[in-house]
């Protein structure tokens, strides 16, 4: 009997050995089988996860963002514990015990979903088995991921250290609210650093992973607040924090930025704009897309936010006064449905997500409520009380109706609008005290424009404003917009000239022009429909004279010109027709006023740019625009009085001395030319510009240091009426200026060596002694050894005959009646014209 029990046990005993032998043999073919094309988990010791790319301003002020997924990486020495321990009490409370994987969590949960007939089954996955997942394998509930998960788990143990593990997975995980990681959920929830939460708030986020999308601080409140408080318990529980800790903590109510605790983080940045958008435009060809998302960058942008926000008001005046002028209402073309007009918290929510613009300083968001007999009344966003908006703010105004005619001159509110429109308003208030006037409509112009300044020694770009409004048209009109540049581009045919042997004293013939082409004859004009014979060089830029610049063009050389506007950036290529001496062939305005930088800085290259360097996530420099070399900033000592030594490296572009005579010219432009309503304290040149048809006015100016350009024209081109360059783009350019000479300066422009000034007669272009004075003189610099008046009576007409019997203009420069008589110093007549203001500016162009 004992023998036979002997055998008994032997048998079963010999029955668990082999079928132990086999489930080992089994499980080890399994994990053989499904460890053979794993991934390497060797890659994660090179994790370089998605970052948020930041702008910031000169003054290091973050003034945009951008990302694919928000996340801010934070390495594992710098998470507060209190962070560590909160997620590790709510996931993995043994993570310092287990080698990869919890068999003991195992075995729980598969007993509570046993036990529970499968209704209540929890995850078993440790914090190591979650990074695996996230970075290495996908979320497939299959049994083959389970096992590959268990397997590279263990070799991750292995591989890393269990801090290193924990910082993967607090910078990767997806915490809701589009935020990735807890330095960046920290922020979306709390607008907080990591440092600065409070236990509950750590518990909160350790909360998020299980269901970010049902744990909404607002939607999901009391959930939230359960598995919240639950997590303080286990906090608790594994002695991370005390009892005394736990009962306050868990007594505090959720508060959060979704709940309006706490000011959200972007609502602290300024508004994006046309400038932050094109970095990332840029930025965007030069690193990629991939990389500028999620690279992590540092960008540190040139834009001076100040002149930013002056250059933004200074175009967006000159819109608004010419759509005013043309008196016809559009509105927001937005209308909110009756259903939300019921109640108060209705309208203002439907308001707030009405895609109405919001970043015009001063305008705000207005739904119309009622209508009286004349007046309106309106519920503004941000304020408490409703507004009236009497009948005598929109006279102005006629409304287009549907057959596309104007309706009469409104003179009741419901003229323009009806109950539920969405319109912009803003506060009239008196210039002394800043009281309330009253409420007045206001709507985004049709028409549009752009603007740009930039430092002529660097290219630093210091403001950049793409239209009216960004939030209502992302198009960079700066940058993006192709467009005719009409008379502002004839400094480049005079450039091209100055270069060939003429000077700002050669004769010119201003004369009527014929020229066959493929189109028909073709019959240039100047913009006031009159010539003026033989004229000096300088007067036919300062009056922008087409016939005088055509004969130019023709002299040189349109292959000549053309070469000239490719080296200066102006176009790639310039096709070289004559027609395009005026402008006709379009271009930027960024092109533009990089180009006329080189005029300022005497004829050095200089590349506009809008960002000063770009670091990487791990703080090296990938990117620097200034490559200039200081030559003395190593020395312990400098002379006294002496700065710096800096060689530029530039190319030069054009002669010193040309581009001298150039700005000498573009001077004589503003004081008695075409933009002669510019009034600055310090020398300006500049050159206007306007298309046939006005379809296009542009002014380019430039003082010592910085150089400024303005164009404004509808998206598609139509006449903007009797607007010219300096009527219209000039009052812009003397905003801006006015505000950037107290910051910047300026001073006279620097004469270069190699010349000598002789004083001229500007009418004719007769040489007159060096004590003469007057109206007439103007002091011309010419190259040394060369003689401007060895070819006195020969006269450059660009091989076009001039013709008999003209009814020439003598020297009066607008050709009418205006004006005063005057004798010049060589006994001859002239007639110089009443002194000018905006509105009554000639600007040439195209013709």
């Amino acid at each position: 009997m004992i023998r036979f029990l002997l055998n008994i046990v032997g048998a079963l005993f010999t029955l668990v050995t082999i079928g132990a032998a086999f489930g080992a043999l089994t499980v080890g073919a399994i994990f053989w089988m499904y460890s053979r094309d794993l991934p390497s988990h060797e890659q994660l010791a090179q994790y370089s996860p998605k970052t948020i790319s930041r702008i910031y301003s000169g003054e290091g002020r973050i003034i945009d963002e951008f990302a694919e997924e928000r996340r801010v990486f934070v390495p594992a020495e710098d998470i507060p514990d209190l962070i560590k321990e909160a997620f590790i009490s709510a996931e993995d409370k043994n993570f310092y015990q287990h080698h990869g994987f919890d068999a003991g969590g195992i075995a729980a949960a598969a007993f509570q979903a046993v036990a529970s007939r499968g209704e209540s089954v929890r995850g078993a996955s440790t914090i190591t088995q979650q990074v695996v997942k996230n970075f290495l394998l996908d979320s497939s509930r299959s049994a083959e991921r389970k096992v590959k998960e268990l397997i590279l788990a263990t070799k991750l143990e292995q591989a890393m250290s269990k801090d290193k593990i924990l910082e993967l997975y607090l910078n990767e995980i997806f915490l809701g609210q589009n935020s990735y990681g807890v330095a960046a959920a920290a922020q979306v929830y709390f607008n907080k650093p990591l440092a600065a939460l409070a236990p509950h708030e750590a518990a909160m986020l350790a909360s998020m992973p299980q269901s970010p999308s049902n744990f909404h601080p607002v939607r999901n409140h009391d959930r939230l607040l359960a598995r919240r408080n639950y997590v303080l318990r286990e906090m608790e529980q594994n002695g991370y924090i005390d009892q005394a800790t736990y009962e306050h903590e868990v007594a505090l109510p959720i508060r959060s930025v979704q709940g309006g605790d706490f000011p959200a983080f972007r609502e602290q940045l300024p508004p994006r704009n046309y400038f932050t958008d094109e970095i990332r435009r840029q930025l965007s060809r030069s690193f990629g897309q991939d990389e500028f998302f999620g690279g992590g960058l540092s960008i540190r942008a040139t834009m001076d936010p100040e002149m930013q926000d002056v250059a933004a008001k200074s175009l967006q005046t000159a819109l608004e006064k010419i759509d005013r002028n043309r008196g016809i209402w559009r509105g927001t073309g937005i209308k909110l449905p009756a259903e939300a007009l019921k109640t108060e918290d209705g309208w203002r929510e439907a308001l707030s997500n009405s895609g109405a613009p919001r970043d015009v300083d001063g305008w705000f968001p207005a739904v119309v409520l009622s209508l009286g007999d004349r007046d309106g009344t309106l519920g503004v966003e941000g304020f408490r009380e409703t507004v009236t908006i009497p009948a005598d703010d929109v006279t102005w105004a006629r409304k287009r109706r549907e057959d596309g005619s104007l309706g009469p001159r409104a003179n009741q509110v419901s003229d323009l609008v009806d109950v539920g429109d969405v319109v912009l308003v803003r506060r009239m208030t008196k210039d002394g005290d800043g009281s309330l006037i009253r409420w007045t409509l206001r709507q985004v112009p049709e028409v549009e424009g752009g603007f740009m300044a930039m430092d002529v020694q660097t290219g630093r770009v210091v403001a950049m404003q793409g239209g009216f409004s960004y939030q209502s048209s992302v198009f960079n009109r700066a940058t993006q917009a192709m467009r005719q540049p009409g008379s502002s581009f004839k400094p480049f045919v005079y450039a091209a000239a100055l270069d060939s042997g003429f000077t700002p004293a050669t004769i010119v013939v201003d004369a009527p022009i014929e020229v066959d082409t493929p189109q028909g004859l073709w019959r240039p004009k100047n913009a006031s429909n009159k010539f003026y014979g033989p004229t000096p060089m300088r007067t036919g830029i300062e009056q922008s004279r087409n016939l005088m610049t055509i004969r130019i063009a023709q002299e040189v050389g349109m292959d000549t010109v053309a070469r000239y506007a490719e080296r200066f950036g102006v176009y790639n290529p310039m096709k070289p027709f004559l027609a395009n001496a005026l402008g006709s062939q379009e271009t930027t305005l960024f092109q533009m006023v990089a180009a006329y930088a080189m005029f300022a800085n005497g004829g050095e290259r200089v590349e506009p740019t809008l960002v000063d360097r770009v670091q990487d996530r791990w703080g090296r420099t990938v990117y620097r625009h200034d490559q200039r070399i200081c030559e003395t900033c190593g020395n312990d000592t400098l002379p006294a009085g002496q700065p710096p030594r800096i060689d530029s490296n530039r190319e030069r572009v054009m002669n010193a001395i040309t581009a001298y005579q150039l700005t000498s010219m573009m001077e004589g432009v503003v004081q008695r030319g075409t933009a002669r309503g510019i009034h600055l304290p310090v020398p300006i040149a500049g050159k206007t510009g306007t298309t046939n048809d006005s379809k296009d006015v542009w002014f380019i100016g430039f003082s010592s240091n910085l150089v400024a350009g303005c164009y404004i024209g509808y998206d598609n081109p139509r006449s903007l009426g009797s607007a010219g360059g300096g009527s219209t783009c000039g009052p812009v350019f003397q905003a801006f200026m006015e505000e950037a000479i107290k910051k910047y300066g300026g001073g006279k422009f620097a004469v270069p060596p190699g010349g000598y000034f002789v004083k001229i007669d500007r009418f004719t272009g007769a040489r007159l002694p060096d004590n003469a004075s007057g109206p007439n003189v103007v002091a011309e610099y010419f190259r040394e050894g060369e003689d401007p008046f060895g070819m006195i009576g020969s006269y450059v007409d660009g091989g076009f005959a001039m013709g008999q019997n003209l009814p020439l203009y003598g020297y009066g420069e607008t050709g009418g009646g205006e004006g005063r008589t005057v004798t010049t110093s060589s006994g001859k007549q002239a007639v110089i014209p009443g002194k000018a203001n905006f509105g009554t500016l000639s600007s040439g162009g195209l013709y």
